[in-house]
């Protein structure tokens, strides 16, 4: 959910039962953890005020003040007239973690104190200016930045087609979705038109719409979005609409492809993940599945008919189609799961949590307890990404690596095959909510909230490139030439940053 700091405020529109109207954007606080494991609602204690949940959703209200009922969705609807564009209040897609972690640009200092956990590593503010002008050799000239600035709010998230790679899609907060075709290598060769891929017919329609996620296909001709209204769409890269599926009764948080292309997978809001079949002109349900009693947060593929799935109900589910019952149930998290990704071979399991661990779990084994399981940051986990290396990946004599990314300020890089942490990346003053890896696994792009991104060398541990944009950075991606690192932002911007070394 959109969520302020510790002691913050989320713009919210509240509905008058009085019969005096709409209170437009009155302040709410927020607290930590909308829904409950059973859709039970937890409140802030002493507050009376529903407390929020974590992933990319629109500031709108959320729970009882609204008055509205989302049909299967916890009993609870958002109330569609929040207002998206105003400014410092810009909503922001926020787990549940981040009202715990702070949402504001000052340094985060931990609350707590984990066995094996290093020293706070956001620095202290006497070291702040130093870090700054350690910076300035690294930080990307301005000649090096392709600003894509068609969106009229936040931009949630972005990627690029992995056969067609002069192209990067966008999904945003105003309730469309954008595919940018680059007009050469590098910034100074701009950009060509946008295609609008529009979520909704007129403004009234838009509201509610806004784009949650989105997924190229592994051939690159389709992009499938999942937006707040729980509708899936794919496009043609073209931009033509082909398929609009409706079943979910909530929004929609993950949308993946399976790597044949015929099914589409998601997980919402209403608790459940639903596999889609594409492969014809109407997509239509394949299976739904309700193993989980709160909202699913995240879903990955592990071949074309095996996938996982975790929610806020602390718990991880590997399902297959065809089958009624998970294959496995793993219960080991204490909080809510964030999210979930399989290695390139699809033997381990990466979760990680607002319990500040992440665990990995060897399938193969048949065991309840993860194969390892890493205690060491000091506060919530958003991400996980495994390095696309090792076996089943197109580097496979480099060796395996597994990057956690933390509302600490720091990212660690893991060895899987003993455990142990190979690199703690702590730059970052603020929450960390996005890392990705190069396509070759030598470098490592990092965002947080502020607008920092960082490019580290991984096998030095050094950080590489640096560039500070305007407002909170929610993703960054590689284009597949590994020239380019995309940011998204807050402020409705995405910067394309040129990577030459």
């Amino acid at each position: 959910a959109m969520a302020a700091g510790k002691g913050g405020v989320v713009p919210m529109d509240v509905e008058d039962k009085s019969g005096g109207g709409s209170q437009q954007h009155q302040s709410l606080p927020v607290g930590h953890g909308m829904m409950g494991a059973g859709g039970s609602i937890p409140m802030t204690p002493g507050s009376g005020v529903v407390t929020m949940n974590g992933r990319p959703v629109p500031s709108h209200g959320f729970g009882p003040q609204n008055g509205n009922v989302m049909p299967g969705g916890g009993g609870l609807r958002v109330n569609p007239s929040a207002g998206m564009n105003n400014g410092n209040n810009a909503s922001a897609p926020v787990p549940s973690a981040m009202v715990t972690a702070g949402f504001s640009g000052a340094p985060q200092q931990s609350q707590q104190s984990m066995p094996g956990a290093d020293a706070s590593p956001n620095p202290q503010a006497e070291t702040v200016a130093s870090i700054e002008e350690e910076d300035i050799p690294t930080r990307v000239k301005s000649s090096d930045v392709l600003e894509l600035s068609k969106h009229s709010s936040e931009v949630f998230m972005c990627a690029w087609n992995p056969i067609y790679t002069d192209l990067i899609a966008t999904g945003s907060g105003d309730a469309s979705a954008r595919i940018w075709q680059m007009g050469g290598t590098d910034a100074a060769s701009g950009c060509r038109p946008s295609t609008l891929l529009p979520h909704g017919r007129d403004s009234a329609d838009r509201k509610n719409k806004d784009v949650t996620t989105l997924e190229w296909s592994s051939d690159g001709e389709l992009l499938a979005t999942g937006s707040y209204d729980g509708v899936a769409r794919v496009w043609t890269r073209t931009g033509e609409l082909k398929h609009t599926l409706r079943s979910h009764r909530g929004p929609i948080f993950s949308l993946k492809w399976n790597r044949r292309g015929n099914f589409l997978l998601s997980g919402s809001y209403d608790k459940s993940t639903i596999v889609w079949d594409v492969s014809g002109d109407v997509g239509f349900v394949k299976q739904q599945f309700k193993h989980h009693i709160a909202p699913a947060l995240d879903v990955d593929w592990k071949d074309d008919v095996t996938f996982a799935s975790c929610s806020t109900d602390k718990s991880v589910h590997i399902c297959k189609v065809g089958l009624g019952r998970p294959l496995h149930t793993y219960t080991g998290h204490t909080d809510e799961v964030n999210a979930v990704k399989w290695d390139p071979s699809g033997t381990l399991l990466a979760s990680c949590s607002d319990d500040c661990t992440a665990k990995v779990w060897d399938v193969g084994r048949g065991r309840n307890e993860p194969l390892h399981d890493f205690k060491s940051h000091a506060q919530e986990i958003y991400t996980v990404k495994w390095s696309p290396t090792g076996q089943g990946s197109m580097n496979p004599t480099k060796p395996l690596m597994l990057a956690t990314a933390s509302f600490d300020g720091s990212v660690r890089l893991w060895n899987v095959q003993n455990g142990t942490c190979i690199r703690v990346l702590s730059r970052h003053r603020d929450s960390v909510y996005s890392v990705a890896f190069s396509p070759s696994g030598e470098y490592l792009a990092s965002g947080s909230l502020a607008g920092q991104l960082y490019i580290w060398k991984v096998r030095e541990g050094k950080h590489v490139k640096s560039f500070k944009g305007k407002g909170d950075i929610f993703e960054v991606a590689w284009n597949v030439e590994e020239t380019r690192v995309a940011a998204c932002f807050s402020s409705n911007v995405v910067s394309v940053i040129d990577f030459k070394m």
